[in-house]
Parts: C-alpha cells; sequence; structure tokens
C-alpha cells in the first residue's frame, strides 16, 4: 500500500482499456445542453453513469432539478469518512456542445470514440467527459488500494456547463451546507503546453453581446441609391474599430482591467503556450502592446468579433443591406468592470457618433455571461496540489494565475468561498466546441497518475493539506 501502488493501479486500468471503456460509454450518451430535445439524455448521463459509479465507491447521490426551465439538472455525490476530516469539493460537466455530425471527418462520429494513433475522438473526450472520468477512476484506485480515502470527499457533476451553467449557482447558493467544503478541485480546459502538467487558479470571464446597427426596412438597388444611403455594414466595421484597434488593442480603457498583479507577473515569467503540431502560430503584433503573450491571455483581457453578417453573405445582391449585425465577445480578469461593459460599450458609441448602432443581448441560446475568478498563485492551496504534481511527473508544475477560457468559477469561489486549483488534462489543440474533438491518450494516461497522486496525497498523513485560511 503506497504512493507508487496506486499510480502502477491507475496506469494498468488505463492501459488495459478499462478508462477508455468508461468514457466510450458516456460519449455515446448524446448530452447536448443546448438542444432542448436532449434533456432526457442529460438526466440519463446522471442515473445510468454518474450515480451507480459514485455510490460503488461508497457516495451517496442526490439530483437537483434545475429551478430554470429547459435547463440541465445538478448531481452531487459526497462520500463522508469523518466530521474532523477536511472536506474537498470536486467538479465536472457531463453536457457537451453541439455534435455538429455532418462537419466531422469521414469515418469519425461524435458518438463513438475512435482512436487515431495519440488521438481519441469524440464529442466530450476533451471537455469534459474525459476530464471527470480521470477523477473518477483516480479515486476508485485509492479507494481499493488504501480503502479509504482520508478526507472527506464531494463531486458535483452539472449538465448546463455549455448553456452558461444556468440555474447552478442557484441550486448552489440554496443548499450551501450539501455543496459546502473546504477547498476545490477540478479538471477541464487545456494545458499550457501539451508536454507538461500545470495547475490554474481560476479563470477569465466572459460576456457575450451583439451589436447591431439597423437602418431601415429591407435592400435597396445600390445602383439608385448608393452614395445616398447610409451602409451599416461601413457603419458597424468602423463602430467596432474605435473600440478595437485594427493589431487587436482595446481602445476603451474602461473595458480594461487593473494592472496586471506583481504575484501574477511573476507566476506568468516563465510561462510559454506551446499548442502542439496542429496549433496555429502565435502573432506577436496582435493584442495588448507591451505585454507577453502568456500576459495577453493570462493576465489582460481581449474583444473578440466572433460572427459579423451583413446582407446575404450566401448570396449577395445589388442592393444597399438595411441590417448589420456582429456577435462580440470579451474575456476578461479578476477586477474588471464586466458587469458595466454593455453600458460603457455604449456610452463610447453615442459620444463618438455611432449612435445607430446598439448594445444587444446575445441570441437565446447563446452564452452570455461568466464571471472572471482566481486564487493567488501564492496562496498554500494551489502550491500544494503544484507539488503533489510534481511528485508524480519529476518536473516543475507552473501555477497558471487563470486560463484564457471561461468556467462557472465563481460559483465556488463567490458563493463557496473556497480557494481553487484546475488541473487541465487536454491541449489546446484538442478541437474543443469543433468538430473533430479528442484527447491525447499521451496526456490522458499521465493525466491519470497525476490524479492518483493528488488523490493519494490529500489523504495521507505524511502530506497534509493546508490550513483552510
Amino acid at each position: 500500500m503506497s504512493r507508487e501502488a496506486v499510480i502502477d493501479r491507475a496506469l494498468a486500468y488505463f492501459d488495459e482499456g478499462k478508462f477508455l471503456d468508461d468514457v466510450a460509454r458516456r460519449v455515446a450518451i448524446p448530452t447536448e445542453s443546448q438542444n432542448p430535445e436532449r434533456i432526457p439524455d442529460l438526466y440519463r448521463y446522471l442515473t445510468e453513469e454518474m450515480q451507480p459509479t459514485f455510490e460503488a465507491m461508497g457516495y451517496a447521490c442526490r439530483i437537483y432539478d434545475n429551478p430554470i426551465a429547459g435547463k440541465g439538472p445538478v448531481l452531487l455525490a459526497h462520500r463522508q469518512e469523518g466530521d474532523n476530516l477536511p472536506t474537498v469539493l470536486g467538479y465536472g460537466h457531463g453536457d457537451v456542445i453541439l455534435g455538429y455530425e455532418e462537419q466531422w471527418d469521414e469515418g469519425l462520429s461524435p458518438w463513438r470514440i475512435e482512436e487515431r494513433g495519440d488521438k481519441v475522438y469524440g464529442r466530450g473526450t476533451a471537455d469534459n467527459k474525459g476530464q471527470h472520468c480521470l477523477h473518477m477512476a483516480a479515486l476508485a484506485c485509492v479507494l481499493e488500494e488504501r480503502g479509504h480515502l482520508g478526507f472527506n470527499h464531494k463531486f458535483m457533476i452539472e449538465m448546463g456547463e455549455e448553456n452558461g451553467s444556468a440555474g447552478v449557482n442557484d441550486i448552489v447558493a440554496a443548499h450551501k451546507d450539501a455543496f459546502g467544503a473546504d477547498f476545490y478541485l477540478a479538471s477541464d480546459g487545456p494545458r499550457i503546453d501539451a508536454a507538461k502538467a500545470n495547475v490554474n487558479c481560476g479563470n477569465r470571464g466572459a460576456v457575450n453581446f451583439d451589436l447591431v446597427c439597423e437602418l431601415r426596412e429591407g435592400g435597396h438597388h445600390s445602383g439608385n441609391w448608393g452614395g445616398l444611403l447610409a451602409n451599416p455594414g461601413i457603419i458597424l466595421s468602423h463602430a467596432i474599430a474605435s473600440i478595437v484597434s485594427e493589431k487587436g488593442q482595446i481602445l476603451v480603457k474602461d473595458l480594461l482591467p487593473p494592472p496586471i498583479p506583481n504575484s501574477v507577473r511573476v507566476a506568468l515569467r516563465d510561462v510559454i503556450r506551446e499548442g502542439g503540431p496542429d496549433a496555429p502560430e502565435v502573432q506577436e503584433w496582435w493584442g495588448e502592446p507591451g505585454l507577453s503573450a502568456s500576459e495577453k491571455v493570462y493576465g489582460w483581457n481581449t474583444f473578440e468579433v466572433l460572427a459579423f453578417k451583413v446582407g446575404n453573405p450566401d448570396n449577395p445582391v445589388n442592393a444597399v443591406p438595411p441590417r448589420a449585425w456582429a456577435h462580440c465577445q470579451i474575456r476578461f480578469v479578476v477586477g474588471s468592470r464586466f458587469e458595466e461593459f454593455p453600458e460603457i460599450i455604449q456610452k463610447h458609441l453615442d459620444e463618438n457618433g455611432f449612435d445607430t448602432v446598439r448594445v444587444m443581448p446575445p441570441p437565446e441560446g447563446n452564452v452570455g455571461e461568466f464571471k472572471a475568478s482566481r486564487t493567488d498563485p501564492d496562496h498554500p492551496w494551489p502550491s500544494y496540489i503544484a507539488d503533489s504534481v510534481t511528485r508524480t511527473t519529476g518536473e516543475k508544475t507552473v501555477k497558471l494565475p487563470n486560463s484564457g477560457g471561461s468556467i462557472c468559477n465563481y460559483i465556488f469561489q463567490d458563493t463557496l468561498g473556497l480557494p481553487l486549483c484546475w488541473i487541465p488534462h487536454s491541449y489546446v489543440g484538442c478541437s474543443q466546441h469543433a468538430p473533430n474533438e479528442h484527447i491525447l491518450k499521451s496526456v490522458t494516461r499521465e493525466g491519470i497518475a497525476i490524479m492518483a497522486g493528488v488523490y493519494w496525497d490529500l489523504g495521507d498523513p505524511a502530506t497534509p493539506m493546508p490550513a483552510r485560511s
């Protein structure tokens, strides 16, 4: 009975194909939370896969219906080993983005895993079924090896993260005692370098919104009316150019975050993003000048135009269009005035002659908002987890102040008051949210060893958890 033995047990579970068998069953359940017809599948994922697996490990389970009609439920699994022991809360989401079946490469399906070399394809392999499956398999290995965890553990599986986790904070806030813990540990998103493990201390937030310039009913012949009627596409493009420069720098100062804290700058000093062989090349000239590439992604705010439409792109006609539309997003770090972003942008547009452009909520079904979160990189909890990862990999583990992506971390930091730590087990070239989503077997195999080591350490008296501050 040892740390080495539990890691060997976890690696054997992976090498014998049992882990991918688990993932295959779960990927086969089409849990598209943005498709209202999949609500029965969202429940089925919990009742047929999550609940039986946790109960077999000695967890008590409860499923909470979402207070918002048509949104996904939440499962909470709880294993209580002692009233005087610390409690760790885990998290995963079993819902996935839409499958886009027809867009996958030949022979691939979002609802069936397919191994091709080091890649394992299937919707949810990276985001997030494969990642919370790693936690569950590692926990089972610790229980088999030691007979107990050595700490109290709760694990939450939500089924609506791809819908912005709508209603989930209401569930947690109404049942704070049930979800309460001392520390938070989960996995989602990509490593900064596929070849090296890292830990994250939080996530950037996200605000999505539309910019709409609607001038009249219907299009009008461009030969007869061109030069007489204002073109909304031109107006909207110039409006966007007043917000963000041609090199991606945000020009509206109230959309920027506070100065980067020293602890964050120090943590990012040696961070180098390695996207893998299929990733695009970083364009150093893009974004906020004077910042390193890592500071641009993990320490600053970014403004993105995700979609732009004017006229009929599929069949252009010779007419001045009546309307232009852009779907935009700001990713932001802790300390930003995110609640005021729509008002700040509208005020800026009005004051700069773009009063025909309106800031509007995103379309129904689009993720609208995630708050930012960050536990200071110098906090004892992420340091403890990073030390555990290092014991397994033999390499120094980077502590990332926050990931570049967004998730419902604010629920755990703000509502429950927990210090955060994430261990990502994917990589930036995984095609998350796109056709051909996949994980790397090499990263996943190392991931199951990392998680087995972490859960062993959490319950080992020789490596006690830090005191809860």
